[in-house]
């Protein structure tokens, strides 16, 4: 671990430390969300800290008492996709699914079926003993009967203390919260207030009674008169992220609050049970950065030959911001997803970044009307009938005037023509000016003239400086990477990025890269079949005029050389105090590559704040990435 690993792990205990401290004796002073952050960014730094193995301490305004149940803190899913790495350890046949509530943890200890003491979560093994305050909370029982009949139960049994919406908006409206309020209460010395808050249960632990399974235990609680957690038997981890997008939508309905569900196994396991830290259940939790909308309406995006379908949906805040769109990418992502018009979807917004339909909610209300999705069928420029490849809808016209003036577009854009605007390249484009990239290097002063000066300038013969400067501009950039030569083409799909993969694997020449097979492209890190074929195909359609333009002698390919930062990559976020293509041209200039994201091999991420708890700086972190500032950086130049 390197010196600013340490700092920032010595900083994030003190941060846990502190507002564990707020949470348990008092008020939280930040949302279980943000909490969370730090907690993951803390096990993926350093995933045996002492402090990941403590649940937090209660005060000293009460006698301690220990735990029958060890009151350990859970591991955590904020995603599907993390939750199907825990289902894929947990096979299980029938998992049993609970709302997690969010409340404060308290233990019902019963000898022999009575009462005889309440203990809240503490540090997992000892807890507050609020006996007192328990007896005034709804649902905590003086015995446990079943038809009149005493049980012989000894043991603990686990709940939660919670407020309802009701009590809180009618007699704690000055509290954040419903938990805030509740973790208050259940802790004045001189109870009072603990009337108005009630134990839902969801646990138990035995000396001298034995359930068959999970579900029977929870019936158990339900027999002897207790309040118990909602639950729900699910026969897949697909069925179990179903269900959670389906609590997703309803929980606003709900009395109390929940903040994620509780996933185990049907099956009892006591050695679980007993460990500090269970293994065999998960919490798998709601995030900020997902909400439940309704799909009202599907554009289609038109970028050069290709369509691409945009969701429109009720608008929704998801990390701070207000979304109502999102890419469906493809007609296969609508058919996968079993995407209408109508649907009930969740809408998640990963990293804080890019909005995503994660998936389409069941709905069970039969009077529910949805639509099918249009599909185009033909181009909105030439007519031609579109083609549905499943991961592509496009028009294969290739004299398609739309088609044609977006790699126009492109080539300016890739090799950063700045005084060559676009409003120029369509009117160019319009007055048959240009119909290819070859035509730019066509075009001459006298050309471009008639666009930049009134019809009073050209009847003078003025000389157009616009002009000038556009045709000296254009012949400016003469040399440019193999990747910003081929991405200039606007092959579908195909960026810098992909093409300087394909340049690392051993493809650097553009001779290498015509004869290359499907087979072959394939095979480098990044692509796939499909891939390879779009690729193949589009360097099969433009090779002629990709030839014919380095034969003028305006453009050539600058031949892969050696340089200081020959081997490493880059990849940069947030502000910096030059421009970010500006940072990205200096390292390809000195032998290096930058990727978009932070991935697996990447040597190094530059960011403006190297202490933030930003997603790109935690991915980092997690792979072992150095994360460094701009100033450490620009030294590698020096």
């Amino acid at each position: 671990m390197d010196l600013f690993q340490q700092a920032r792990v010595d900083e994030l205990e003190k941060l846990i430390k502190t507002y564990q401290d707020s949470y348990y004796n008092g008020e939280g002073e930040i949302s279980d969300e943000e909490f969370d952050k730090l907690w993951d960014e803390l096990k993926s730094l350093d995933p045996n800290n002492p402090v990941l193995q403590k649940v937090g301490a209660d005060s000293g305004n009460f006698p301690k008492a220990k735990h029958r149940i060890p009151m350990g803190s859970q591991d955590k899913a904020a995603s599907p996709d993390e939750f199907m790495v825990w289902a894929k350890k947990n096979p299980f046949e029938e998992y049993i699914v609970e709302y997690k509530l969010d409340g404060a943890s308290i233990e019902l200890q019963y000898d022999n079926g009575i009462f005889v003491r309440a203990v809240t979560r503490g540090n997992g093994i000892q807890g507050d003993d609020i006996t007192a305050n328990a007896t005034k909370m709804k649902g905590v029982l003086p015995n446990l009967t079943i038809n009149g009949q005493l049980q012989n139960f000894t043991g603990g049994i686990r709940g939660e203390v919670i407020m309802t919406h009701q009590v809180h908006q009618e007699l704690y409206f000055d509290k954040a919260n419903c938990r805030n309020a509740a973790n208050g209460l259940m802790k004045r010395k001189d109870g009072n207030g603990s009337q108005h808050l009630c134990v839902i249960c969801y646990d138990a632990s035995f000396e001298n009674h034995d359930f068959t399974n999970e579900k029977e235990k929870i019936n158990w609680l339900k027999e002897c008169g207790f309040d118990t957690v909602s639950i729900e038997l699910c026969y897949s981890p697909e069925e179990v992220i179903s269900y959670r997008a389906k609590v997703m939508e309803e929980r606003e309905k709900l009395p109390f609050d929940i903040d994620g569900l509780v996933i185990k196994g049907l099956v009892i396991d006591k050695e679980d049970l007993a460990r500090t830290r269970p293994e065999k259940q998960i919490a798998f939790k709601f995030s900020l950065e997902e909400a439940v909308s309704i799909l009202r309406e599907v554009e289609w995006s038109e970028s050069g030959a290709t369509y691409t379908p945009v969701a429109i949906f009720d608008s929704v805040q998801l990390a701070g911001t207000t979304v109502k769109r999102a890419s469906l990418v493809n007609p296969n992502t609508i058919r996968n997803l079993g995407i209408r018009i109508g649907s009930h979807i969740v809408v998640t917004k990963r990293g804080e970044i890019i909005p995503k339909i994660e998936g389409v909610i069941p709905t069970e209300d039969k009077t529910e009307q949805t639509k099918e999705i249009f599909f185009p069928k033909n181009c909105t420029a030439c007519s031609s009938e579109l083609i549905d490849e499943g991961t592509r809808l496009y028009c294969p016209n290739k004299k398609c005037s739309k088609r044609i003036l977006h790699r126009l577009e492109k080539w300016i854009s890739v090799l950063d023509i700045r005084d060559f605007g676009v409003t120029l390249i369509g009117s160019l484009f319009e007055a048959g000016k240009v119909s290819s990239v070859l035509d730019l290097y066509k075009l001459t002063e006298e050309d471009l003239t008639p666009f930049f000066l009134t019809e009073k300038s050209l009847s003078q013969e003025k000389k157009s400086l616009g002009a000038e400067k556009v045709i000296k501009s254009l012949y400016r950039k003469n040399q440019v990477s193999l990747s910003a030569f081929i991405a200039g083409f606007d092959i579908e799909g195909i960026g810098e990025t992909l093409v300087e993969k394909l340049v690392d694997a051993g493809y650097s020449s553009l001779e290498k890269l015509l004869a290359a097979k499907e087979s072959e492209i394939a095979d480098v890190n990044g692509f796939g079949d499909i891939m390879a074929s779009v690729l193949v195909q589009g360097l099969a359609e433009n090779s002629y005029e990709m030839k014919e333009l380095l034969n003028t002698g305006h453009i050539s390919i600058k031949e892969a050389k050696e340089g200081s930062l020959t081997g490493k990559s880059f990849c940069f976020t947030g502000e910096l105090s030059i421009k970010r293509s500006k940072a990205e041209l200096m390292v390809k200039e000195a032998g290096g590559s930058v990727k978009s994201s932070v991935v697996k091999g990447l040597s190094y991420l530059v960011t403006n704040d190297t202490s933030s708890g930003s997603s790109k700086n935690k991915k980092a972190a997690s792979l072992g990435i150095p994360v460094i500032d701009e100033k450490t950086c620009m030294a590698f130049f020096e």
